[in-house]
Order: structure tokens, then C-alpha cells, then sequence
């Protein structure tokens, strides 16, 4: 008896100690929330927010994974630092206002830097505001684009029924011609 008491004092402890533990974070998440609102509330609405992304590949044109990038508002000092996919592909969101415009942009990869410009069209408050900024060379993806897989599909697909369409015809023209020489050896007989 005295055993169940203690098993079930254990499980009660237990089940406190992960209510505990849930509640921090929770707290956690509201204090980072408060402390940075310009990266907690730019998924916002459009005219708030402010994304750049783009690809950092290598010399052989293949996008390097696990990169580091810096992007930064260097006119309000806030920066992010992001890290590159498998594909290379990086994206780093702002919450900018139009007051923002013309903001100098520093962003940096692999030790390689590029200034630009926070442009967009302010009087727009529908469309996503971004750049596409790339380092290196060659493996450059339209990001909105249809994924690669996709027009390969297509392209075997389109290679399917041209060889299919193909050799139906050579089918239907190797039967004509057997018909015409069945027809001519016919008339020979005769």
C-alpha cells in the first residue's frame, strides 16, 4: 500500500513539474515577443513587413546549406542573422513602415558583402515587399517559380506521348504499305 501512495505522489509531482515547464515557456515566448516586436509582428500585414531572400551558392554553382547571413537596416540598427537551406536558399523578414524607404541595406554572406536599398512602392499596401538578393553564381531559382521536379515531369511527360504519337504512326504507315502490297500481289494472281 505504502508503494501506490508513492507512485502515485510521483506521477502528481511529475505532472506539476511539466505544467511548470510549460507555463515558462509560454512566459518565454510573451517576453521575446515584447522584447522584439519588429520580428514577432512583421508576419503581419504586407505593408509592414519587409523580406529579403535569396540563394548563396559556391564556385561550383550549387547552393551552400547551413551558411550564415546578416541582413541589416543599418539606418534603424536591427539586423537578423539567418541560415541558408539545403538548397541554399536564405529569407529574413522586417517589420519596416514607409518611412523606411530608401533604407541602406547591408546584407553579407561567406565574407562577401552587397549594399542596397529598401525599395518598394509605398502606395501599395497589397503586395509583398522584397528583394531577391543572391551570392555567387549559377544556382539562382525563381523562388515563386514551379519547383524543377515539376518541369521535369512535364518534359518526360511531353517526351511520353511525342513517342507514343510516333510510334502509332509508323504503326499505321508500316500497315498501309502491307495493304498496298497485298492489294498489288493480288492483282498479279489474277
Amino acid at each position: 500500500m505504502f508503494e501506490t501512495i508513492s507512485r502515485a505522489t510521483r506521477s502528481g509531482l511529475r505532472q506539476r513539474e511539466q505544467r511548470r515547464q510549460g507555463l515558462t515557456v509560454v512566459f518565454a515566448a510573451f517576453c521575446l515577443s515584447v522584447a522584439f516586436p519588429s520580428a514577432s509582428s512583421a508576419t503581419h500585414e504586407a505593408d509592414h513587413r519587409f523580406t529579403v531572400e535569396g540563394f548563396v551558392c559556391g564556385s561550383d554553382a550549387k547552393g551552400i546549406a547551413n551558411t550564415d547571413v546578416l541582413v541589416k537596416d543599418t539606418k534603424i540598427s536591427y539586423g537578423q542573422i539567418v541560415k541558408t537551406d539545403g538548397d541554399g536558399y536564405y529569407k529574413a523578414t522586417f517589420h519596416l513602415h514607409n518611412d523606411n524607404l530608401g533604407d541602406p541595406l547591408l546584407v553579407e554572406a561567406k565574407g562577401e558583402q552587397q549594399n542596397h536599398k529598401v525599395q518598394f512602392d509605398p502606395k501599395d499596401l497589397e503586395s509583398e515587399r522584397k528583394v531577391q538578393i543572391h551570392f555567387g553564381a549559377g544556382c539562382v531559382h525563381d523562388i515563386n517559380g514551379p519547383p524543377v521536379w515539376l518541369w521535369w515531369g512535364l518534359g518526360g511527360t511531353a517526351a511520353v506521348v511525342a513517342g507514343a504519337v510516333g510510334v502509332k504512326r509508323i504503326v499505321k504507315a508500316r500497315r498501309k504499305q502491307g495493304q498496298k502490297r497485298g492489294k498489288a500481289q493480288g492483282k498479279r494472281k489474277s
